[in-house]
């Protein structure tokens, strides 16, 4: 079964009921899990910070609007609650020490590590403490710094899986890096997913085929809302539509066919394949060619369409008349 992750992230644009409203509508999609973002801007955010820049009408830096993006701990704790109701794993990723005390109250299910924080060891530490799996994103990641992220987890024995990611809001297809997939995989053993940017669904369906196990994908109500992610995000109904599709190819990847077993289709092959028959009417003593045959259904009224190559040559015995059928007994012996 392949987890399907819906990012709300930012989606609700602060509104508390919106982001509720979410949850409710995603509930109705088909996914294992929603995942949020877990702002708190004094605690990961400095005035240094070059990303402190006009930001929208409304806010006047980025930093104004991961404020805006904030909920109290006991708002985090109803937005968990809510998600348990709804059947769905409640997953956030945290951008700071503080937030992981908040969420570890709000009895976050996992945790997901975004691109940015893979070499922020002192919160991969926090998590690792906590006991919780973890999903790690590869985004902007080298292997160097990969390695030393899933080394810091694999020594506290947390539960841990790995993501092939592009940080480019919207992704182009040149840069899903689907390969990576497999090479991840290989190199750690670990459960590998896929996080998807692109803002469709073809990225999502060519990574659960390429086998894999988690896809997690930004939503959105619509795509005229305004927000960091809404170019890279699906929509329900495409999510709806994603989720089908790569649950099916799930199905498919673990149910291989037999070529060699052609049992099945024995109704189908008596209907479908085809005997030989002449295309003319022919006296005895007629030295079949190529030109005097046609194929016909059903198979087993002639001689198998696969092997005219055998009777080319041979003499007929009695006369046949157009589109009768040949079988051995009306040919003089070879």
């Amino acid at each position: 079964m392949i987890t399907t992750i819906a990012e709300i992230g930012q989606a609700h644009d602060g509104s508390l009921g919106m982001l509720h409203a979410y949850i409710d509508a995603l509930a109705e999609t088909g996914v294992t899990a929603v995942k949020f973002q877990t702002h708190i801007a004094r605690a990961e955010s400095s005035e240094f910070e070059p990303f402190r820049v006009k930001f929208s009408s409304q806010d006047a830096s980025r930093y104004d609007y991961w404020q805006r993006m904030e909920f109290s701990r006991e708002q985090w704790v109803a937005i968990g609650q809510h998600c348990r109701e709804k059947g769905l794993r409640f997953i956030s990723s945290p951008f700071s020490n503080l937030a992981v005390d908040v969420l570890e109250e709000a009895g976050v299910d996992e945790y997901k590590i975004g691109s940015g924080e893979v070499t922020n060891h002192l919160l991969l530490q926090k998590l690792a403490a906590t006991g919780k799996p973890v999903i790690l994103s590869s985004g902007m990641s080298s292997w160097e710094e990969l390695d030393a992220a899933v080394n810091l987890f694999r020594s506290q024995g947390t539960s841990l899986s790995i993501l092939q990611c592009t940080t480019a809001y919207p992704t182009a297809a040149e840069q899903y890096g689907l390969n990576v997939i497999k090479q991840l995989a290989e190199r750690y053993e670990l459960p590998v997913g896929f996080s998807d940017h692109s803002g469709g669904i073809a990225a999502g369906i060519a990574a659960a085929a390429l086998g894999a196990k988690i896809l997690e994908f930004h939503v959105v109500f619509d795509k005229q809302m305004f927000g960091p992610d809404v170019t890279s995000s699906l929509t329900m109904d495409e999510v709806k539509t994603l989720v089908s599709a790569v649950n099916q190819v799930d199905i498919a990847l673990n149910n291989p066919v037999d070529k060699s077993d052609t049992e099945p289709y024995t109704g189908l092959k008596q209907i479908f394949e085809k005997s030989l028959a002449v295309n003319k009417s022919l006296d005895s003593g007629h030295v079949l060619t190529f030109e005097d045959l046609e194929a016909k259904k059903p198979a087993g009224r002639g001689i198998a369409a696969s092997e005219f190559d055998q009777i080319i040559g041979r003499t007929l015995k009695r006369p046949l008349g157009q589109w009768d059928f040949i079988n051995e007994n009306d040919l003089e012996d070879s």
